[in-house]
């Protein structure tokens, strides 16, 4: 029984019986006019149903009022975009007969049958009927009472059903063409692309931060010295600055998705990063040839992010121990190598949200990233193709 009667408690059932009922005002100012069967609506719907704007319309309506759970949704299942093509022109045609039809149905049906419970209500109280009802040429009687309701359930069964069939025939009549479909699921990608590159940055600038401030923070507690306190402290407080900065960019990025996004890291600001290192009391012996300001952005930023990853992974996995890092920058290609001796606490896996990260940037760009332990050291080794990079 709650089955039987949960649509009637559903919202979207009263929304579909307005949308049911819309195309009667039409309809009833042409019965004014033209009183008969109204086939003349019918056939000016062709050339109307052959405008593209009229798809656009009519699935705005159906959006809004059949499935308005899926309203502004990239996977909507009614399109909401004008006819582009011959087929969704006449299957918007096809669409508006049935609207039409439908409409006549519910509309006969919703002004009928109320009728038909006020004249079972006439008949039951003995004060008959006298406007044409099926209760007419019958005897009064107070039985009739068990009646009234029945015409009012009848009309709202007939609301959910048509309802529904109103609703399968606009996702198929309306809903998205194959070139929709295309244009939906490179958005969709696009958003998902997007989502995993923040939870990169967030990982990558983040985690980078509270591990130089807890190496730093650590260092300075055991530290008998005030000027190396005083150091560790101010390292702590511009990384996490630095840190502060990023997620309030990425941040704006997700309130704001039309907003340009800040100007992000890159190579050229390496030395920041490798100071940053320095300053935990880790020895850094670092090495770049070529020249770092001629790189892409996008490989420049993408390199500074996989190398601020080898360090902070060197940083929070084998503690203040000597890290060498080579930045080359050849022809066509950059290559990134960071090595640091395996500790007791050194990671025995290449697994790791940010050992992912690295492997996801550098397939992104083309490269490729070899991350784990070689010869007693642990060594990330990345190359990054030139070419077709913009």
């Amino acid at each position: 029984m709650r089955r039987f009667l949960a649509p009637l408690a559903a919202p979207v059932t009263y929304s579909r019986w307005i949308h049911l009922i819309s195309p009667m005002a039409p309809i009833s100012v042409w019965l004014f006019i033209s009183p008969g069967v109204p086939w003349e609506i019918a056939l000016l719907a062709v050339p109307v149903g052959l405008l593209p704007v009229i798809r656009l319309g009519e699935g705005v309506q159906a959006q809004l009022l059949l499935t308005p759970g899926e309203r502004s949704r990239s996977d909507a299942t009614i399109s909401v975009a004008p006819a582009s093509t011959w087929g969704e022109k006449w299957r918007t045609v096809l669409w508006l007969e049935l609207r039409l039809l439908l409409s006549l149905v519910v509309g006969v049906a919703t002004v009928w049958l109320p009728a038909t419970s006020v004249d079972a209500v006439m008949a039951a109280s003995g004060s008959g009927t006298d406007h044409g009802g099926i209760f007419r040429l019958l005897e009064p009687h107070a039985w009739y009472v068990v009646l009234i309701p029945l015409p009012l359930l009848l009309l709202l069964a007939l609301v959910v059903l048509c309802g529904r069939l109103a609703t399968a025939a606009a996702r198929r009549l309306l809903g998205p063409s194959r070139s929709e479909r295309m244009s939906a699921l490179e958005e969709l990608t696009e958003q998902l692309l997007e989502r995993n590159r923040i939870a990169r940055e967030l990982h990558d600038s983040i985690g980078h931060a509270l591990t130089v401030a807890v190496v730093q923070a650590g260092a300075a507690c055991t530290a008998d010295d005030p000027e190396f306190t005083r150091r560790a402290l101010t390292a702590i407080e511009e990384t996490s600055r630095a840190a502060l900065e990023d997620l309030e960019r990425v941040l704006r990025v997700l309130r704001e998705p039309g907003a340009p996004a800040d100007r992000r890291p890159t190579l050229v600001s390496v030395e920041h990063l490798l100071d940053s290192a320095r300053g935990s009391g880790v020895a850094v012996d670092a090495q770049v040839t070529g020249h770092l300001g001629h790189l892409p952005d996008a490989l420049s930023r993408e390199g500074y992010r996989i190398l601020q990853e080898s360090l902070t992974n060197a940083l929070r996995h084998a503690g203040r121990v000597p890290v060498r890092v080579r930045i080359g920058v050849e022809k066509d290609h950059l290559e990134l190598d960071v090595r640091n001796p395996l500790t007791a606490a050194s990671p025995r896996s290449s697994r790791g949200h940010g050992l992912r990260g690295m492997r996801e940037r550098a397939k992104l760009l083309g490269g490729s990233a070899r991350v784990g332990p070689r010869e007693g050291e642990w060594q990330v080794r990345v190359s990054l193709p030139l070419r077709h990079i913009g």
